[in-house]
């Protein structure tokens, strides 16, 4: 029996070959310039270990969060993927996350016991099952996104005025980027 029901829109997320090759599209004009301005390759490496110094202790602390919230990081990328109000099967989800269905409805088995997660029977379709964000899922992201942006602004914090409206900027730019890949602003509810 054929189904006339209008498919539902899926947003595939780009394989990571394909990130990978854009990331770096994206960066080989700013590296190429800032090459040009910083003549010593001297400068240019400090600035990269600097970086790396930075993205080091900010992963260090997001692991340690993870660990304390007792969440794997593919857990946590459900989560988010779930935060933006949709609803999803576990097969869409699934293919957000690059994982295979199986994995995913483990995983989702997971965070419905600790009730990050619930499943709800499909209105249109009683043998799907559809997965949502509940409360308490949103009050352990809202946990996970002030860490790090606590984390991040101790960091930048320190610096000099000019040096944070740089850095200031350069999330903007990065923000903005992101949504527009997207094609959408994740929102998530406000407390009350």
């Amino acid at each position: 029996m054929p189904d006339d029901r209008p498919a539902r829109p899926i947003n595939r997320p780009a394989p990571a070959r394909t990130i990978a090759r854009r990331f770096e599209q994206d960066l080989s004009a700013p590296v190429l310039a800032a090459g040009s301005r910083i003549r010593n390759v001297r400068q240019i490496s400090e600035r990269v270990a600097m970086g790396r110094a930075l993205w080091r202790e900010l992963v260090i602390g997001f692991a340690s969060q993870l660990g304390e919230l007792r969440l794997g990081f593919t857990q946590l990328a459900a989560l988010y993927v779930l935060a933006d109000g949709s609803t999803l099967t576990v097969g869409e989800l699934a293919e957000s996350i690059n994982r295979s269905p199986s994995a995913t409805s483990r995983l989702i088995d997971g965070l419905v016991k600790r009730r990050l997660v619930e499943r709800q029977v499909e209105e249109e379709d009683r043998r799907q099952k559809i997965l949502r964000l509940t409360p308490r899922g949103q009050a352990v992201l809202r946990v996970v996104d002030r860490a790090r942006a606590e984390q991040f602004l101790s960091a930048v914090r320190p610096l000099p005025t000019a040096e944070r409206a740089i850095v200031a900027m350069g999330v903007a730019a990065l923000a903005t980027h992101a949504i527009s890949r997207r094609g959408r602003l994740i929102r998530t509810p406000q407390e009350d």
